[in-house]
């Protein structure tokens, strides 16, 4: 039993860990930059909020409209009025292909990638690319799911803690909400997809019929090739979700004992 017991806390435990290092932390710490810098309130943004986006912006996807001087430096790119981005993990992108982006100056052609609390990526590109064919600009979709994602994020990493200190068969039913948090992501991911295809306007200078946007896998829209696919973030979710759910097991496993023994 108490070898049970102490598998559910270890694997709680780096569920946890993986949850906090990639996306608890940098979204909470980071919450509203994009927004405060884009407003010019670039004075409300708290001291550690540009040590922690310098910090996870490494290694993300570089823009090649980002002034080079700027890369990884969150008051530099204020500065010079760059693109900004949220820097918990990136879960999904897309990236488009056209003749009018050639690939010596766009090698991964147009890409963004979508986390929990916002996008990353060259989304003023993609933005223009969508008022080209008729759709809305990124930042309409999930406008309030992507504001309170951190403090859902935040409540996750509470019900961890809580799993792993306190032994309520109520948890394991709770605990399945990380299980299921791939599922969830790509469930709002596609939703959204959908409304973009099908909301389109006609102040579009290229007409397409409403469309389903392609979710996983190579499509085309108009004169653009399109790329989606799972990235970083998603498989961290995953890991999340393996070892949520082997906790859940190896407690359960462990009252069953404790029940047969006595």
């Amino acid at each position: 039993m108490k070898s049970s017991m102490m598998k559910a806390k270890i694997f709680t435990l780096i569920a946890l860990g993986i949850l906090l290092y990639w996306f608890v932390i940098p979204a909470v710490f980071t919450h509203d930059v994009v927004e405060l810098a884009r407003e010019g309130k670039a004075d409300q943004i708290p001291q550690i909020s540009y040590k922690v986006w310098d910090y996870y912006v490494k290694g993300q996807y570089v823009s090649p409209n980002t002034p080079k001087e700027a890369v990884g430096s969150l008051k530099k790119m204020i500065e010079e009025d760059a693109e900004l981005s949220v820097v918990s993990a990136p879960i999904w992108y897309v990236a488009l292909e056209a003749p009018n982006y050639p690939k010596e100056a766009f090698p991964e052609g147009i890409p963004v990638y979508y986390h929990f609390d916002g996008f990353s990526g060259d989304v003023h590109e993609m933005n223009t690319i969508n008022h080209f064919i008729g759709m809305d600009p990124m930042e309409r979709g999930a406008p309030y799911l992507r504001a309170l994602a951190p403090y859902a994020l935040v409540a996750v990493a509470l019900l961890m803690i809580f799993y792993i200190l306190y032994d309520w068969k109520i948890l394991d039913y709770l605990m399945l909400i990380p299980v299921v948090l791939p599922v969830v992501f790509l469930g709002f991911y596609a939703y959204w997809l959908y409304w973009f295809g099908h909301h389109m306007h006609p102040w579009g200078a290229f007409k397409i019929k409403p469309f389903m946007p392609t979710v996983f896998g190579d499509g085309k829209v108009a004169q653009f090739t399109t790329h989606s696919y799972p990235t970083t973030g998603f498989w961290l979710l995953l890991a999340i979700s393996f070892f949520s759910l082997l906790a859940i097991i190896a407690k359960r496993k462990a009252r069953k004992t404790a029940q047969q023994t006595v």
